[in-house]
C-alpha cells in the first residue's frame, strides 16, 4: 500500500512539475526582455545623437551670434566710412572752388600788375626824358620779370613815395595769394589722398560684407538642417519609447499570467494529492501514514535589464604688444579716423595708427596724444632700424595710397598684426603677396 501511495504522489508531483516548468512563458518573456534591451540600446544611441545635435546647435548659434555682431560692426563701419567719404568729397569740391577763385584773383592781379608795369615804365621813360635818376631807370628797365621788377623797384631808394606805396601793396597781395594758393593746393592733395583710401576701403568693406552675408546664410542653412535632424531623432526616440513601453507592459502582463498559472497549478496539485490520499486511506480501510511530500516551487527566470545612467590675468609686459590685439581678430572693423574715442574702441572700430597706439597703451607705452596719432607721428616715435634687424614689436610701414600710408606691428615669422582696411584687425603676411610689394623697408623700434 505504501508503494501505491508513493507511486501516486510521485505521479502527481511529476505532473505538477511539468506544468510549472513549461518553457512557453519563460521563452516569451526572455524574447521580450531581449527586444527591450535592444530598444534601450537604440534609444541610448538616438539620445546620444540628439545631444550631439543639440550641442552643434548651441555651437552654431554662438558662431552665428558672433557673426551677427561682426556684421553689425561692419555695417556701422561702412556707414561711418561713407559719411567720411561724402564729407571728403564735399571738402574737395569746396577746396577746388577756392583754388579756382584764387587762380582767377591771381590772374586779375597779374593783369592789373602788368598794367601798372606799363604805367611805371612810362613814368620811367618820362623820368629819363626829364633827366631823372639813372639808377632808378636802369633797375626798372633791366628787370627780367614782373616780380623781379617789383623787387628791384622797392630796392631803389630814390623811387617816389606814391610808386613805393603801390609796389609794396602789390607785393604783399602777391605774396599772400601765393601762400594761400600753395596751402589750398596742399590741402587738396591731402584730401585727394584721403578720398583714394576711402574709395578703396569702401570697395573692400563691401566685398567683406558680402562674404559675411554668405557665411551667415551658410550657418543658417546648417542650423536648419541640424534642427531637422534633431526633430527626426526625437521622433524616432519617441517611437522607440512607445515600443519599449508596450513591451514592458506585455512583459508585466505575461509575468502576471505566469504567476496566476503557477498558483492554479499549485492549487490543483494540492487538491490532487489530497484526493489521492483520501482514496488510499479508503482502500486500506486503516490509518495510513502520511507520505511526506515536498513540492518544489520553481520560479520562472526573470530577465534583468541594466538601466542606462544619465550623463551629465598677469601684469602687462612690453613683449605682449604683439598679442594683445588678438582679441580684436574677427571682432573689429576698419574706420578711417576711427579708434580715437572710447566708444570706437568699445565697438572695435580702428584705423591702422589708432590700433598701434591702443596696443602699445595696453602694455604701458604711450605713443603720444590719441587724437592726433597718425602714420606720420608713429614713424618718428622711436628709433629707425634696418629691416634685416627687424624683431617682434617693431613698427613696420607700407606705401599704400601714399608713402607710409599704413603701419602695423611685426609679430615675427614674416607677419604683422594691424587694422587692415579689408579685414579689420588681422595678422597678415608681409613676406609675400600684396604686403610684400607695399612694404617700404621702414622699421621703427619703440
Amino acid at each position: 500500500m505504501k508503494k501505491k501511495m508513493l507511486l501516486l504522489n510521485t505521479t502527481v508531483l511529476l505532473g505538477l512539475g511539468g506544468v510549472l516548468s513549461t518553457p512557453a512563458y519563460a521563452s516569451t518573456i526572455q524574447d521580450m526582455e531581449s527586444q527591450k534591451s535592444q530598444i534601450q540600446n537604440q534609444r541610448q544611441d538616438v539620445q546620444s545623437n540628439i545631444k550631439a545635435a543639440s550641442d552643434e546647435l548651441i555651437r552654431l548659434q554662438a558662431e552665428q551670434d558672433q557673426m551677427k555682431a561682426q556684421l553689425e560692426r561692419l555695417t556701422l563701419a561702412e556707414e561711418e566710412n561713407n559719411k567720411k567719404a561724402q564729407k571728403t568729397e564735399a571738402d574737395i569740391k569746396e577746396t577746388s572752388k577756392q583754388v579756382e577763385q584764387l587762380e582767377k584773383e591771381i590772374k586779375l592781379l597779374q593783369e592789373k600788375l602788368e598794367k601798372r608795369n606799363d604805367i611805371l615804365k612810362d613814368r620811367a621813360r618820362s623820368l629819363q626824358e626829364s633827366g631823372g635818376n639813372v639808377e632808378y631807370l636802369q633797375v626798372l628797365l633791366g628787370s627780367s620779370s614782373f616780380s623781379d621788377f617789383v623787387d628791384r623797384a622797392l630796392a631803389v631808394s630814390t623811387i617816389v613815395d606814391a610808386d613805393r606805396g603801390i609796389l609794396k601793396e602789390t607785393k604783399n597781395m602777391q605774396d599772400e595769394l601765393k601762400t594761400k594758393q600753395a596751402d589750398v593746393k596742399s590741402k587738396l592733395a591731402s584730401l585727394e589722398d584721403m578720398k583714394a583710401e576711402l574709395d578703396e576701403m569702401t570697395v573692400q568693406l563691401s566685398a567683406q560684407k558680402k562674404q559675411k552675408d554668405a557665411l551667415a546664410k551658410e550657418l543658417k542653412d546648417k542650423e536648419a538642417k541640424n534642427e531637422e535632424l534633431k526633430a527626426s531623432l526625437q521622433a524616432k526616440d519617441s517611437s522607440l519609447a512607445n515600443e519599449q513601453s508596450t513591451l514592458e507592459q506585455n512583459i508585466k502582463d505575461q509575468k502576471a499570467a505566469e504567476e496566476a498559472a503557477r498558483k492554479a497549478a499549485e492549487q490543483a496539485a494540492e487538491e490532487a494529492a489530497k484526493k489521492a490520499a483520501e482514496q488510499a486511506q479508503k482502500a486500506a480501510a486503516a490509518p495510513a501514514e502520511k507520505a511526506d511530500s515536498s513540492s518544489a516551487k520553481a520560479e520562472a527566470p526573470k530577465a534583468s535589464s541594466n538601466d542606462v545612467a544619465p550623463t551629465s590675468a598677469p601684469a602687462p609686459k612690453a613683449s605682449n604688444v604683439v598679442t594683445v590685439g588678438n582679441r580684436w581678430i574677427g571682432n573689429s572693423a576698419y574706420v578711417f579716423g576711427g579708434g580715437r574715442s572710447q566708444s570706437d574702441i568699445n565697438h572695435g572700430l580702428f584705423d591702422c595708427s589708432s590700433f598701434v597706439h591702443w596696443a602699445y597703451a595696453q602694455v604701458g607705452v604711450n605713443l603720444g596724444p590719441l587724437g592726433s596719432v597718425s602714420t606720420e607721428t608713429l614713424k618718428h616715435a622711436g628709433t629707425q632700424v634696418s629691416s634685416s634687424q627687424m624683431q617682434p614689436g617693431d613698427l613696420v610701414f607700407f606705401d599704400t595710397y601714399k608713402k607710409d600710408g599704413h603701419v602695423g606691428i611685426y609679430v615675427g615669422g614674416g607677419k604683422f598684426i594691424g587694422a587692415q582696411s579689408s579685414t579689420g584687425v588681422a595678422i597678415a603676411n608681409m613676406s609675400s603677396g600684396y604686403w610684400k610689394q607695399k612694404f617700404n623697408g621702414r622699421v621703427v623700434r619703440i
